[in-house]
């Protein structure tokens, strides 16, 4: 069993986007994007989704998954499930919460 755990920061993920316009398509699937963009308040949620990339990414142990091949989808269980390059990662969990300030993700490879 490995664990990947990040904490990110909501401002940073909000500066990087307006920065940057092309930020959130090089890190984000189409379908998180229009999740996040859905809500009164996106930002906490694309931050949870970036930092639910980097805990699957050191779960894995693997250099060569990019960031953009993992993706959070929110089914209508309500439970977060991750999908590698499209397809349902079973093996991994997902834990995603975030608050006014930071997101924090906890992934577990079973």
């Amino acid at each position: 069993m490995e664990l990947g755990v990040d904490l990110v920061e909501i401002s940073r993920i909000r500066a990087l986007a307006k920065k940057n316009p092309k930020f959130l398509t090089r890190v984000f699937s189409s379908a998180e994007i229009a999740y996040c963009r859905a809500k009164k308040d996106p930002w906490p949620h694309f931050a949870v989704r970036f930092a639910a990339k980097e805990a699957v990414y050191k779960a894995l142990g693997r250099a060569e998954i990019p960031l953009t091949a993992i993706s959070v989808d929110r089914p209508a269980s309500g439970r977060p499930v991750v999908r590698l390059s499209g397809r349902p990662a079973r093996k991994l969990k997902l834990s995603l919460s975030h608050g006014r300030e930071h997101a924090v993700a906890f992934a577990i490879r079973l």
